[in-house]
């Protein structure tokens, strides 16, 4: 069986094949697996990966404009951006995976991909948002929020 290390190379390369040549995601699956060994999981993972991904891309990409300050989001290479929608999308979707594994599998995926220069960009990035998730609601509403002394 594939790890997810693996499954996650293959998300990726996927969305790269969609934001180059727009197809049907049943065509893309069908001409991505015909050259390929896989197992059932491991092909499961990595299509539910991709049709949520795709489902949920401008969601994401709002996201992305906003955490990628100063950067046009045509601007941002086709693998550090498809590397963070990826994990964005583990991130909001994906209570099972801890945001810092998801991190931490974008930078590998983004070096291997891209450059060192991919990999903390795709770093900064995405550990600005984890912690822009992580502070405290002090609002007064959420579930985060903080008891007010009487």
């Amino acid at each position: 069986m594939e790890s997810r290390r693996h499954c996650r190379e293959w998300v990726v390369q996927m969305l790269f094949i969609l934001d180059v040549n727009k197809q049907e995601l049943p065509q893309l699956f069908e001409d991505f697996w015909e050259d390929r060994e896989s197992a059932a999981k491991g092909r499961a993972f990595t299509e539910q990966h991709v049709t949520e991904i795709y489902t949920h891309i401008s969601e994401l990409d709002e996201v992305l404009k906003k955490f990628s300050r100063n950067w046009d989001l045509h601007r941002i290479g086709i693998i550090e951006r498809n590397v963070i929608r990826m994990s964005l999308y583990e991130m909001l979707f994906r209570d099972d995976i801890p945001a810092i594994v998801s991190i931490n599998e974008a930078v590998d995926i983004a070096k291997y991909f891209g450059n060192n220069d991919s990999g903390k960009f795709v770093n900064g990035l995405l550990d600005n948002f984890r912690k822009s998730r992580d502070k405290p609601d002090t609002s007064g509403t959420g579930k985060n929020a903080k008891k007010k002394r009487s």
